[in-house]
């Protein structure tokens, strides 16, 4: 069996390693993928919401901030809020995470930060204007939904 964590790292667990000596990087494997579970059912949610270019950014290996941002558009102040409440809902009810909204609808940019996953809610002129997928080229890309 062999684990690869970030691409950086591969580990090879044969029969010869102990359980105990498996368990940190069954651990970090577990939390990476917990991650990019959360970041999908993101995806899920804001799609059902009709959130428009939905771009899953996975930017392990390039930030150590995070490893997935969510970025999704809107058309409006009203759908903004819609979307981004979708997105807490489902991270509430499945993984029972909960954090705080930065950002307006007024102001068009709304960002809800879970650790692993960064979710950005953009009204469109916004989102040209910060232009976060070209900030962060070198992530790769996961999902994208038009």
């Amino acid at each position: 069996m062999t684990a690869d964590l970030k691409g950086q790292n591969t580990i090879n667990f044969t029969h010869q390693n102990s359980l105990r000596d498996k368990l940190p990087y069954l651990f970090i494997l577990r939390c990476y993928l917990k991650a990019l579970e959360i970041a999908r059912s993101v995806v899920d949610a804001l799609e059902e919401k009709k959130g428009e270019d939905i771009v899953l950014l996975d930017l392990q290996g390039v930030v150590t901030f995070t490893d997935y941002f969510v970025i999704c558009s809107g058309t409006s102040r009203p759908m903004l809020n819609a979307l981004m409440n979708a997105a807490l809902d489902k991270v509430r009810i499945d993984y029972k995470l909960k954090t705080k909204v930065e950002g307006k609808s007024d102001d068009g940019w709304l960002l809800a930060d879970f650790g692993d996953t960064i979710i950005h809610i953009f009204s469109e002129d916004q989102r040209a204007y910060y232009d976060l997928e070209e900030l962060w080229s070198n992530a790769k890309l996961v999902v994208r939904i038009q």
